[in-house]
């Protein structure tokens, strides 16, 4: 490792330190004997916006939202940004219904449908739910492997599993507290630090500023000799924009790890603030990982030869930003994407807990003592298959959109029904879910994603028609519609 390398992987080891000592210092503040499974896998309920917003960010802003962004500017140019313009859109467009998670007093989305279309739907959302977030956890750690692996010289297979063996010691042992206390300084790191990082890197001598940067980019090609637009906004496609917003407009009120954060604000208001400040920094923030990635195509001699490389956005960092800078960043990336897979495993281990193991393993018997190992020993499993995935996969987005499709298509129209409509049956509830799911898994897996509309358009107006033709044949036939949901208006 030459010395850039050394002093950015100490300030990495260093972060990574404060960020476990913070972590388990928060989660601490109850001793396990006296902490009940929902304070550890919820955080007592007690989140008030600002944190709220920092943890709704850091949930999102992993993998895909940096080094996957800075990857795809190669194919995309500067419209790559869009994936995360799209979430701050999403986050704005669900603060209006995010209250409603909170008053549900429920802490899973399998738990709100179960409220409303019974046992068949719950399992069904519960095994989907578990899968994506799979899926999820394996984007992350692709995305921190590749760090490491430009930092350390480390294949990327050993960086991939000294990566899921620290997030998961660190999630089995800190909780959801752990991951809330951390998420500001990670917040503060990546958008502050990269976006300082950023004006550095462009101002290096090697790249001569903005306007040398752009007259680069406006001249290059890909190896056919083809202009590639590469400072386009409009590259990646109205279809796909569109498909971005509504991507994120359904996963995140059927993503366990965005619902869990809004399940555990202290009350309804602090939900929708938090979830519009979340939404207002990420839009602001888009631009940034996708000028890094502009930074290695376009001024490392030769990169763009290579095609997409899913290390850009580090190579760009260690090659143009000063060491301690480059370390910084790096640092904040690493633990953010950490942070996000953490997430993803405490969120399987919420839905494992509360929507498998106690209402059907244990017979439905509350014992906070055994959920909470149940609890680790799930965050162990989904690291173990997270890691399999990492090392199967490439690309952190086509992850990460595999996986909001699986777990979001289908049950996204039967949760907005549920908790807005009176006339809909618990059976239409289940095809619905049913009927969705399979509609996205066929766009994706058999289709390719025509015209680069995301599985989750078709697949949720394919269960939104379902839910309510059925339901609208089935109460002519005399079916009572689903018993509603009970909101708790106190909070």
């Amino acid at each position: 490792m030459n010395s850039t390398q050394i002093t950015a992987l100490v300030i990495i080891l260093v972060y990574m330190a404060v960020t476990v000592a913070i972590g388990l210092f928060a989660s601490r503040k109850k001793t396990e004997e006296k902490q009940s499974n929902d304070d550890f896998l919820m955080a007592s309920k007690s989140l008030g916006p600002v944190v709220l917003a920092g943890t709704l960010f850091a949930a999102n802003t992993g993998g895909a939202s940096t080094t996957g962004i800075a990857t795809n500017v190669f194919q995309y140019g500067l419209s790559a940004s869009w994936y995360v313009i799209a979430g701050g859109i999403g986050f704005v467009l669900v603060s209006f219904i995010a209250p409603y998670f909170r008053r549900a007093q429920a802490n899973t989305v399998p738990e709100i449908i179960s409220k409303r279309y019974g046992k068949a739907s719950h399992i069904f959302t519960a095994f989907t739910s578990i899968s994506a977030l799979f899926m999820a956890t394996g984007a992350q750690f692709i995305a921190t492997a590749s760090i490491i692996n430009v930092v350390t010289g480390f294949d990327f297979e050993t960086a991939a599993i000294v990566s899921t063996i620290v997030v998961v010691i660190y999630t089995m042992f800190g909780g959801f507290k752990s991951v809330t206390a951390t998420n500001l300084m990670h917040v503060l790191f990546i958008t502050v630090g990269m976006t300082i990082a950023m004006f550095v890197m462009v101002n290096n001598p090697e790249v001569g500023g903005f306007g040398a940067l752009f007259e680069k980019a406006r001249a290059m090609q890909d190896a056919a000799g083809n202009n590639m637009n590469i400072l386009s906004m409009t590259k990646i496609g109205g279809t796909t924009i569109i498909g971005y917003i509504a991507m994120y407009f359904m996963t995140f009120p059927t993503g366990q790890e965005i619902v869990q954060t809004y399940c555990s604000a202290k009350d309804g208001k602090s939900a929708k603030l938090g979830s519009i400040l979340a939404g207002l920094v990420s839009a602001a923030y888009a631009i940034v990982p996708a000028i890094i990635g502009l930074l290695a195509y376009v001024c490392i001699d030769g990169y763009v030869l290579a095609g997409s490389q899913k290390n850009a956005l580090a190579q760009a960092t260690i090659t143009f930003a000063p060491s301690i800078l480059a370390g910084v960043v790096l640092a904040a990336i690493v633990a953010a994407t950490m942070s996000s897979a953490s997430g993803n495993m405490i969120g399987t281990a919420t839905m494992f807990t509360n929507d498998v193991f106690t209402p059907y393993i244990n017979k439905g018997v509350k014992d906070d003592k055994k959920e909470i190992w149940i609890s680790k020993v799930t965050m162990l499993v989904v690291g173990v298959v997270g890691l399999f995935i990492a090392l199967k996969a490439s690309n952190v987005i086509s992850v990460m959109m595999g996986a909001f499709a699986l777990r979001s298509a289908g049950p996204f129209a039967a949760f907005i029904c549920g908790l807005f409509c009176k006339n809909v049956t618990k059976r239409a509830g289940f095809i619905s879910i049913l009927v969705g799911t399979i509609v996205a898994a066929i766009w994706i897996y058999v289709l390719d994603t025509p015209g680069g509309l995301n599985a989750m358009v078709p697949g949720g107006i394919v269960a939104f028609i379902a839910i309510f033709l059925v339901s609208k044949i089935e109460i002519s036939q005399g079916v009572e519609p689903a018993p509603e949901i009970k909101f708790d208006e106190n909070v």
